[in-house]
């Protein structure tokens, strides 16, 4: 299995992601993102089962394939190559992955990517779209109220009620409560959801400076 990808490029991808890993996971597998090759594109996952982010990347390649790649090592390796163009050379039946680079080459023991968890489907059960500035005022305007007490997990996450008329996001501690109200953000099947606090402060940092519709599906 083999790709290539611009550096800086991929280390752009791979840091927006990466906040979701955490230290000594309980599965250790979660050190690692996960790579998937399909010929041009390669679907990049990181996850700590309760979370999980995935960017997908257009390379040079006409492979498919998959394997998990430590995620410290590798970006350590990134952030010391100046922006050129690399070549990922992966033995699937080692699990070793070989960066070859102007500057040198790179080698790094990955693992079978079988042994990742899956991430979860969402069929879109319910689907709403919110733009990006609105999305991350609400985000703002809330989230520090949210609780630390993990034996409270409902107060550890912003509500969200899209309903016909308004949306209401709601956060709480059990000694605030703050409410933010969006007259412009309606949905006409109206329903609720809470987000974990780590969500929305990794959704934050990779919300695009330009405005844009962000869509919310959940089931």
């Amino acid at each position: 299995m083999k790709f290539i990808v611009n550096s800086a490029y991929l280390l752009k991808q791979l840091s927006n992601i990466n906040g979701v890993i955490t230290t000594n996971p309980v599965v250790p597998i979660l050190e690692n993102f996960l790579f998937e090759l399909d010929k041009g594109s390669l679907t990049v996952t990181a996850s700590d089962l309760q979370t999980s982010m995935i960017t997908e990347l257009q390379v040079e390649s006409k492979e498919k394939g998959s394997i998990a790649v430590p995620a410290r090592i590798l970006l350590d390796t990134l952030k010391n190559l100046p922006e050129q163009p690399v070549t990922f050379s992966i033995d699937e039946s080692t699990y070793s992955v070989e960066i070859i680079s102007d500057n040198g080459r790179y080698k790094l023991s990955g693992e079978n990517a079988t042994d990742f968890p899956k991430v979860p489907t969402v069929s879109n059960d319910f689907s709403a779209e919110i733009s990006s500035e609105v999305l991350g005022r609400a985000v703002n305007n809330t989230i520090f109220a949210t609780s630390n007490d993990e034996l409270r997990p409902a107060m550890t996450g912003v509500y969200i009620n899209l309903g016909d008329k308004n949306t209401a996001f709601v956060a709480t501690d059990g000694h605030r409560l703050v409410r933010y109200r969006r007259t412009d953000v309606k949905s006409d099947n109206g329903n609720a959801i809470i987000i974990p606090r780590k969500a929305l402060n990794l959704l934050k940092t990779t919300l695009p400076l330009e405005n844009t519709d962000v869509s919310i599906d959940f089931n």
